[in-house]
């Protein structure tokens, strides 16, 4: 058990409650246009920092197009992809795709990194994706009805964005891993992807490309919402993956951070005042020994 371990798992956390504020302005804007206002929220809280510490004078040639590729695929990609997942399935099935990163990540730290996990991390790493999976798909009643459970638009088209999003995360992941390594600061970096992946947003906008204007107008209320889930999610959530993964396994990183799908259900429960089905309990209990069993390796 190491600080790692909890950082990933504050990344999870971080996730989870960032799911719930997303919907009401994902939903309203657009994923685009969420997307764009949302990275300029976090780089507006990231750089006066980077700038306060000094550490931008670390960030050379070498990281800088680290940092960009990573960003325009994790995050332009990838985030875009994933909230546009999450505005046809809803948070709570989006999530699930979105967990499966996880398996993404491992597969290619092994490949990549040869990275390699002893017995007690990989039943630990099968609980956990079995017991994301269980609470997600077996964790709605037939008759819950709420919007946030509806299908909008084609179902195939949100398992298809989903699954893109979780392979756009990991790779993400995967290209900053080597950065982080050497010891280029957390805040520093992300600053760099969210800022990368904010400017080919609003390059996408002023191309004229349709899908990227926004749905409805911005108003007070709704940059609010976005700006908080930035600060959160991105700000705060990806710092916690970049610090994880400056000596941490990338599979074992991933893999904690992808219970983000379990952690929120009983917020979704205290959200909707609706208590999740016994699937949902069951896949927590598993994800919750199969945390324990990685946290013990």
């Amino acid at each position: 058990m190491n600080s790692y371990d909890f950082l990933a798992l504050a990344a999870a956390l971080c996730w989870a409650i960032g799911s719930i504020i997303s919907v009401v302005p994902s939903r309203h804007l657009g994923a685009f246009s969420f997307i764009r206002w949302r990275m300029m929220a976090v780089a507006f809280m990231l750089w006066p920092v980077v700038l306060l510490m000094g550490s931008w004078s670390a960030l050379t040639g070498s990281v800088l197009i680290a940092m960009a590729v990573s960003g325009l695929i994790g995050i332009f990609v990838g985030d875009t992809a994933l909230f546009a997942a999450s505005h046809r399935l809803g948070p709570r099935r989006a999530g699930v795709l979105y967990s499966t990163n996880a398996v993404f990540s491992a597969l290619f730290g092994f490949i990549l990194f040869a990275e390699k996990m002893n017995l007690l991390t990989f039943i630990g790493t099968v609980l956990v994706m079995v017991g994301v999976s269980v609470a997600i798909f077996l964790g709605r009643d037939k008759e819950d009805n709420h919007a946030w459970e509806a299908d909008t638009g084609s179902l195939k088209w949100g398992i298809l964005l989903g699954v893109i999003a979780a392979i756009c995360q990991s790779i993400g992941s995967l290209i900053a891993k080597p950065v982080m390594s050497q010891g280029v600061d957390p805040i520093a970096a992300s600053a760099l992807r969210v800022s990368f992946a904010g400017v080919a947003h609003w390059v996408l906008l002023w191309s004229g490309f349709r899908a990227a204007q926004s749905q409805n107008p911005l108003n007070a209320k709704i940059l609010w919402q976005t700006a908080l889930n930035g600060w959160i999610a991105m700000g705060i959530g990806m710092t916690c993956i970049l610090l994880a993964l400056k000596n941490g396994n990338v599979g074992v990183v991933a893999v904690l951070s992808s219970v983000s799908p379990v952690l929120l259900l009983p917020m979704l429960w205290w959200y909707l005042g609706r208590r999740p089905a016994m699937g949902a309990w069951i896949g927590a209990v598993l994800t919750v020994i199969g945390t324990v069993m990685i946290l013990l390796r």
